[in-house]
């Protein structure tokens, strides 16, 4: 009971409840988009869109003169809209790829945002507008109007992602196809780069726009380690990110001097180097441990193999073979003492006698099995 007591006067405290419903619903809405920009190798865009919207930011506050959260991602949303819109236009209008589009829009927006707030920074009502901290987050500021407004914007997404969801599990892996169908493709691409900039913006003012493109590429990064399926990928992506807003949001409270935005981001990098360690499959210790499997067959088989000829050659399956011999026919063997306790664990082979092997019935039956299997394949 002490933990839940703990977690219950934790969640009573007013700025860390804002905090982690925040960083719950960033977490679940980048997850679940991230994941769709990943399949649609879009991955990078995130970055390209957190960064454009500097200057979207510092424009809606010099025009505007508030620094409500409302007026300020807004403009963050219209100028990362447009960035992406250019992205698309440069691209589709000119022999400029998709990574060098996207790095000319970065350097240029991002250049521009802070040229805007340098200029905000001199004049004298800018009263230290505090528009720095969409650059590297500060979780701490969010208000609980800050947390609906992430709340309704994430559920419309999240919405149109159900409602749409046959039409973008066609579109994202095959495109032509979806043409095909009559799916309007051009729609659905830009529908699918709108709502990222909508789920990267309500984002920043917890990440920030450095960090940002992190919270939309690291949950569907891990996610893709660990299954095949788009649904399954999706609500992995969602989770993740949740756990890592969660997870990262609590540590921040507990540490003094933490910062909440690179610390959810660090949770996240977390999960994908533990998803390309320990994921099955995919992952890189499992891959491993799966080699080392492998190799440990072939030569059990090849082993088996090799006493099933000797065997032949004598015309009797039951011919005791000394160590000697058995070494000589397998001299690139480097473990065949456990090769060959392996076979005896397995009742293929013997010992009638100290040094010497016998092939068992079981292990002449097995053997021959391994042969047609062979023959069949070549």
């Amino acid at each position: 009971m002490e933990g839940l007591d703990i977690l219950i006067h934790l969640f009573r405290d007013y700025t860390l409840r804002n905090v982690l419903l925040g960083a719950l619903i960033l977490g679940g809405i980048s997850g679940v988009l991230g994941a769709l920009a990943l399949l649609r190798r879009q991955s990078l865009l995130g970055d390209t869109i957190s960064h454009a919207a500097l200057p979207g930011i510092a424009l809606a506050f010099l025009f505007s003169g508030s620094k409500s959260s409302l007026i300020l991602l807004t403009g963050a949303a219209l100028s990362g809209w447009l960035a992406t819109l250019f992205m698309l236009q440069v691209v589709r209008s000119s022999r400029i790829k998709d990574d060098t589009a996207l790095g000319l829009v970065l350097s240029v927006f991002f250049g521009f945002g802070l040229v805007l707030l340098t200029f905000i920074q001199k004049r004298p009502d800018a009263a230290q507008a505090g528009l720095d901290k969409f650059l590297f987050g500060q979780a701490a500021t969010l208000m609980a109007e800050d947390v609906r407004i992430m709340a309704i914007l994430s559920g419309l997404v999240f919405a149109v992602v159900l409602l749409l969801w046959k039409e973008f599990k066609v579109f994202l892996f095959d495109t032509g196809f979806a043409e095909s169908l009559g799916f309007p493709t051009r729609r659905l691409d830009v529908l699918l780069l709108s709502m990222l900039v909508i789920t990267i913006v309500i984002g920043l003012q917890t990440v920030g726009v450095v960090l940002m493109s992190a919270m939309v590429v690291a949950p569907a990064a891990a996610a893709r380690q660990w299954t095949h399926r788009l649904e399954r990928m999706v609500l992995l992506s969602g989770a993740f990110g949740m756990i890592a807003g969660v997870v990262g949001s609590l540590a921040s409270s507990v540490v003094p001097r933490l910062p909440t935005g690179p610390t959810i981001v660090v949770v996240a990098t977390i999960l994908v180097l533990f998803s390309l360690l320990f994921a099955p499959a995919r992952g890189i210790l499992w891959n491993w441990f799966m080699q080392k499997r492998n190799q440990k067959e072939i030569h059990v088989q090849i082993a088996l193999l090799t006493l099933l000829e000797l065997a032949e050659h004598h015309h009797d399956f039951r011919h005791q073979h000394s160590l000697q011999v058995i070494q000589a026919a397998l001299p690139r063997n480097t473990h065949l003492k456990r090769t060959l306790q392996e076979l005896r664990e397995r009742g293929w082979v013997d010992e009638p006698r100290k040094g010497y092997l016998s092939l068992t019935p079981a292990g002449v039956e097995a053997a021959r099995k391994f042969r047609q299997s062979r023959e069949g394949k070549a």
